[in-house]
């Protein structure tokens, strides 16, 4: 019997055996019948529904339970909620969400990731944007699988996330202050989080509330090969001469530490009984020192949380949102108006190094060669939401909506090779040796809505409808400062004044030298669900699907025409039909400086129980999903850069249950499980990108129907628990959580040396002394230590040596994975003054 099959054979045999416990649990229980399982009300439909009364895939985590587990953000989150998976990449490049095996983003590089992979829609409050907000003073958090298009604003293609913090209260005052100090196994020094909550209210109908919350994290990955002093110091010494390596390299102890300051600042006025307006700011700035990945699988023999980068690579991220919600209620309907204007800037530096050399345009002959690239990046958006709810008591009911979006995308890329230009005879004092440019805009706009009808009490049908629209349009340049003898083509600037011109001109239409491209698209999307339910306890459901995504620029450079005369850097993204270089492929029919939009059908059959007067709730559904040109991760032909391109079909089916049990006054146990497959459903020519040793010349390898798809894992598992009992003057609470998922594959089908990532398991516990004022908690969290990979970059292909003009070895550090923290142990504090 497989890996797979024994643990659905089990996992669904612990969640019979809990249900027959519970049912002895019951008999035994006289008297008890109030206790019941927790359930949350949400308003993921419009409406505010318990969880069990939504005829949809829906989970709920509330504010309670996100203090009561101590959730920090999504990913710690989303680790108990089946059907979702997080890859875990740290703060600085940006954590991909994959719901269901639909996977864009997989497992590689990718810096400065704002999207979440754009598989989910992401709301903060009724806003859509993607943020990795950080969990403070939150309501709750709600997450629905399958497409949601009549539904919300935003497209979807496999599901929505929306966080809902908590509103102003016009009930009373309130002060909250919390501290948390922790510490990693692998840190040498402690992490801290502190912060802030207030409520006040001024009037009967008028209050404000904020938060304020400063993260210092540790970090707990070392750097310990940084050369002394770019383009001096030899980033290859004799590493076994200890004097040789001390006169060339640093080391750099918890190099992925962060720094995250957030806040919340929200003004609600009610001036009528029946208008009611929320004013709130988001602000979000964290600032991060590298990244959180592991060359243990380089030749270098680096330790599992030290990474072989050659220079320092710090990243800021700053996001902030001005959002306005107004609801009214028209007696016959209920008018929401949402509008948000956002702003996210990414401003980091890498090393460029690896990609250099292995363009072998002789970089790698200069002996003490070091590369770095600094980037900043900024989006506008601007978003309006307007959508009417019937309220109504009648057979009838009924949703309709409009979106607009409206965004704008600026970056730039310098890159540096301090000491090259002298070594090759270039007059280049500022080093710089490439520059490129990149502008976007995107408006799109939707009408969308629902009505649903009861045929019965008990029978009730809803179908949905969604039109939509979008035009996106941008341009990039590039320039070779270093290999042009003439003056620069473009002008290095700040991000402001970049930002000023590139909208100037892109207003005026592209000037000479860059390259434009566009897209467009417009149709319309369909759902329909019926439900029926067999008892007041049991509900099921069927639900028909359809969701979309818009494409994108994959924001590269195109290559210039091939002339065999000239040593072009290779470093570009070649347009259909355009060749560069002997054996550039004859994939010759796709666009790697863009992707097109890609869609889903989704069939799912499900249902909604909640059993023993309560006590007991068990939920699960099973699903498939025909996905149309779908988005997936290669690489250009030259540099073998990452890119998105699309396929030309794929399909998803598993099935996903969840439970919770109030087993008695003391003691309440939750858990799911989710399996899934996710597959190529027709060849796909030139899918992924790999090199061919020795050397790094880039080879497309073909993907083949039937090949699994990378970024999920096909079994993922979760259960938690908590004990309370009476203590001194209020309680003790023990909690206990475990997750684990199975293996998970980095490139399609495991072509071209990609590696499989292990399955792995998490363990964490805590204890929570509560006297209702004064809570204090002691975790640790990776209970054992477990070290665990989330995402590769390269393959092992890319360990090669190569040779300096000196013949002194040049190592390529280009392969390395992401991994997830160690072991922390910690201590919470919260006082509340009401």
């Amino acid at each position: 019997m497989s890996k797979s099959s024994l643990l659905r054979q089990t996992s669904l045999a612990v969640l019979a055996t809990g249900l027959v416990m519970g049912a002895n649990a019951q008999e035994d229980a006289s008297g008890d019948s109030e206790l019941r399982a927790q359930t949350i009300t949400v308003t993921a439909t419009r409406r505010a529904e318990s969880v069990q009364d939504i005829p949809l895939n829906i989970a709920a985590v509330g504010g309670e339970q996100i203090e009561e587990q101590g959730f920090d953000e999504l990913s710690d989150m989303l680790s108990y909620v089946p059907g979702i998976n997080v890859v875990d990449r740290g703060g600085r490049q940006g954590n991909p969400l994959i719901v269901r095996g639909l996977n864009a983003d997989g497992l590689g590089s990718g810096d400065g990731n704002n999207d979440g992979g754009g598989t989910v829609a992401t709301y903060i409050g009724e806003i859509p944007l993607f943020v990795d907000l950080k969990l403070n003073d939150m309501q709750r958090v709600e997450v629905l699988l399958g497409p949601q298009g009549t539904l919300y604003g935003a497209g979807t293609l496999g599901g929505a996330i929306r966080y809902i913090p908590n509103k102003p209260d016009f009930g009373g005052d309130l002060l909250e202050v919390r501290s948390e100090v922790s510490k990693y196994s692998e840190a040498s020094s402690l992490s801290y989080e502190t912060g802030l909550t207030f409520n006040k209210a001024l009037a009967p109908n008028f209050a404000i509330r904020g938060s304020i919350d400063f993260e210092d994290d540790s970090g707990f990955i070392d750097y310990p090969y940084i050369v002394q002093e770019i383009g001096v110091s030899d980033p290859d010494p004799d590493f076994s001469d200890p004097s040789d390596v001390a006169a060339n390299l640093r080391g750099v102890t918890d190099a992925n530490g962060e720094r995250t300051v957030s806040g919340r600042l929200a003004a609600r006025w009610e001036p009528l009984d029946w208008l009611d307006g929320t004013a709130t700011y988001y602000y979000q700035k964290s600032d991060i020192d590298g990244r959180q990945g592991s060359s243990w699988r380089n030749t270098l023999n680096t330790g599992k949380y030290e990474l072989a980068k050659r220079v320092e690579e710090p990243n800021e991220i700053t996001n902030q949102l001005l959002a306005l919600e107004l609801t009214a209620d028209l007696g016959f309907a209920e008018l929401t108006s949402a509008t948000g204007y956002s702003r996210f800037d990414d401003d980091g530096q890498r090393d460029q190094t690896d990609l250099l050399i292995s363009l072998e345009y002789s970089y790698e002959l200069f002996p003490t060669f070091t590369s770095f690239t600094h980037e900043k990046g900024r989006e506008n958006t601007f978003n309006q939401e307007v959508r009417l709810v019937s309220t109504t008591e009648s057979r009838f009911n009924w949703i309709i909506g409009a979106f607009y979006n409206n965004s704008d995308v600026t970056s730039y890329s310098q890159e540096y090779t301090p000491g090259y230009a002298d070594y090759v005879g270039f007059d280049r004092p500022d080093d710089l040796e490439y520059y490129s440019q990149f502008f976007s805009e995107l408006e799109e706009m939707a009408l969308f809505g629902e009505i649903g009808f009861e045929i019965t009490d008990k029978w009730t049908v809803t179908v949905g409808g969604r039109y939509y629209e979008y035009d996106l349009e941008s341009f990039s340049d590039v320039d070779f400062p270093l290999f042009d003898s003439g003056p620069d083509y473009l002008q290095p600037v700040g991000i402001n004044d970049l930002e000023n011109s590139l909208k100037s001109d892109f207003a005026a239409g592209s000037p000479n030298g860059t390259e434009r491209t566009s897209q467009s698209d417009d149709g319309t999307l369909f759902k329909f669900n019926t439900s029926y339910e067999f008892t007041d306890d049991i509900l099921g459901y069927f639900t028909v699907s359809e969701g979309y995504r818009i494409g994108n620029s994959n924001g590269i450079g195109v290559c210039p025409d091939y002339d065999p005369t000239d040593n072009q850097q290779g470093a570009c993204a070649l347009l259909p039909g355009q060749q560069f270089g002997p054996g550039a492929g004859d994939i010759s029919t796709r666009d790697e400086s863009q992707y097109g939009p890609d869609t889903t059908t989704n069939y799912e059959l499900g249902f909604k129980s909640t059993l023993m007067d309560g006590r007991v709730t068990l939920n699960g559904a099973v699903y498939f999903i025909e996905w149309s040109d779908p988005q997936l991760t290669s690489a250009t032909i030259n540099a073998s850069i990452p890119i998105t391109v699309n396929a030309e079909g794929a399909e998803s089916k598993g099935f996903e249950v969840s439970g919770a049990w109030a087993v008695n006054e003391n003691l309440s146990v939750r858990g799911s499980y989710s399996h899934t497959e996710a597959k190529l459903t027709a060849d796909a020519p030139g899918l992924v990108g790999t090199i061919s040793p020795p050397g790094f010349g880039t080879v497309l390898l073909d993907g083949s129907d039937g090949d699994r798809l990378p970024g999920s894992p096909e079994d993922q598992l979760s259960v938690f628990g908590t004990y309370v009992m009476p203590f001194a003057d209020g309680e003790l609470a023990f909690n206990a959580g475990y997750t684990w998922q199975g293996d998970v594959l980095s490139r399609t089908g495991g072509l071209g040396d990609g590696l499989t990532l292990d399955s792995f398991g998490l363990a964490n516990v805590s204890a929570v002394y509560d006297t209702g004022d004064w809570q204090a908690t002691f975790f640790v969290n990776n209970l054992f230590d477990e070290f665990y990979e989330t995402g590769v970059v390269g393959t092992n292909l890319y360990n090669q040596v190569l040779s300096d003009d000196l013949g002194g070895p040049v190592y390529q550090r280009t392969y390395y994975t992401h991994v997830g923290a160690p072991r922390s142990m910690g201590v919470r504090l919260k006082y509340t003054f009401d």
